[in-house]
């Protein structure tokens, strides 16, 4: 007679591998033998709990009638709930110090980005790079630059700095959730957390950046923390090596799949030569001036023009006999660039550029005179710039000479047939 013992090994003979598994609760205790002695196979004809299709969550369109919740906005087309958000920029370009003014303004509910703050947040800050005393210098950096004090962020801004705990990794040769994941759901309700930052995405995970589906399934739990908690996680991201251009979707360093998830994903770049030279700004200090881009903001309109700050060394005055200096850290500043540049196209700046290279009709060229003669060059500017005054207009020209986008060489006048100095295009300083 086979008894409950022989059950797995007849499980195995008799259950088709695209079949769920028996339930030994419906098998009787003995399995009975037919008159020559061989067993009679047992088939339960209920139900199997195991088979049945987990439910999919269907709904009927036209049973809601009314208008959804709008989406829960917390800082400016930046953050939101419910969805994943990241900024990337190259190494040293300013990526931590925006983030943590953007983090800060959440926490005090003042707008220290220009940027609007739609509600007041609790904000929990993970630095998963740097240790505790060097986040707390870039505090303290925002803070002495923006006056906030301790009592502003008590109680808002939450921090910490984990070293080697994972949000995801490899197990036993497959993927899974790390033990951050869970830490962070424990906090996250603790605390009433209403966004969380988690600096960089890199250090995030132990799995192959350049694998499709390990991001793809690091970038789906990310998702879910934002959904099942109703907050908005940021995950900053370093870029690949390269030249970086500004609203480049494709820049993130590692596989697509960790972009395609983001829905409010953002570039941080450096000026460039081109836009110091149109803005007026000397080569050595563009390196502190960057600019925000929006890169793949599908929930929201693009942002047309860019979002400028200015990085600036803000000194701690914490000094000891061995370092008297003390420590002088970054933060960020918005920059607006000059009001005589303000909301000007490179289509229009090229257009002005094009007319001033093409010369007059009559083969003269034209001239960066002051006056209104006929050659004078500014009023071309302003034909194209048409809400600009005439000393704005000759500001601009008066850059461009600055700075090599036109030059003054002698050339031939076929009017007064002889010697004239007028103004050339070089096209390799266009603004772009």
């Amino acid at each position: 007679m086979l008894t409950r013992a022989d059950l797995p090994d007849l499980k195995r003979a008799f259950v088709a591998d695209n079949e769920p598994p028996i339930d030994d609760t419906l098998m009787p205790t003995e399995i009975p033998e037919s008159a020559d002695g061989e067993p009679v196979f047992y088939v339960d004809p209920t139900p199997r709990a195991a088979t049945v299709a987990p439910a999919l969550g269907e709904w009927d369109a036209g049973d809601f009638v009314d208008m959804p919740r709008p989406r829960e906005w917390l800082l400016g087309n930046q953050f939101c709930r419910g969805f994943l958000s990241g900024l990337l920029a190259p190494g040293a370009t300013g990526k931590t110090a925006l983030r943590t003014l953007q983090y800060l303004a959440l926490a005090t509910g003042r707008p220290l980005t220009g940027q609007h703050v739609f509600k007041r947040c609790r904000v929990l800050l993970l630095s998963l790079e740097d240790d505790d005393n060097e986040l707390r210098r870039r505090l303290a950096a925002a803070r002495i630059h923006h006056d906030i004090s301790a009592d502003d962020l008590k109680g808002w801004l939450f921090c910490a700095t984990p070293k080697g705990i994972r949000f995801a990794d490899m197990k036993d040769g497959g993927m899974g959730r790390g033990p951050l994941e869970a830490m962070l759901r424990q906090v996250i309700a603790e605390r009433r957390i209403d966004i969380v930052g988690l600096d960089p995405f890199v250090k995030l995970h132990g799995m192959d950046e350049n694998s499709n589906t390990a991001m793809n399934f690091v970038s789906e739990l990310l998702v879910k923390l934002a959904i099942d908690l109703n907050i908005a996680v940021d995950v900053p991201h370093h870029t690949k090596k390269g030249l970086q251009t500004a609203g480049d979707a494709d820049a993130g360093r590692g596989a697509s799949a960790a972009r395609d998830a983001g829905r409010l994903m953002y570039t941080l770049t450096r000026m460039s030569d081109q836009e110091g030279e149109t803005f007026g700004i000397p080569a050595e200090e563009r390196r502190l001036f960057v600019r925000l881009d929006s890169s793949k903001v599908n929930i929201a309109p693009p942002s047309g023009e860019a979002t400028w700050f200015k990085l600036i060394g803000v000194r701690l005055e914490n000094g000891t006999s061995d370092y008297p200096q003390g420590d002088e850290v970054q933060t960020v500043i918005p920059w607006h660039p000059p009001k005589t540049w303000d909301g000007i196209t490179a289509a229009q700046l090229n257009a002005a550029l094009d007319e001033i290279e093409a010369g007059l009709p009559n083969g003269q060229r034209y001239s960066d005179a002051s006056s209104a003669t006929s050659r004078a060059a500014w009023p071309v500017v302003q034909k194209h710039c048409r809400d600009r005054t005439e000393r704005q207009c000759r500001d601009i020209l008066r850059t461009w000479i600055r700075n090599g986008v036109t030059t003054i060489e002698e050339y031939d006048d076929p009017v007064d047939r002889k010697p004239r100095k007028g103004l050339r295009v070089c096209h390799g300083k266009r603004p772009s």
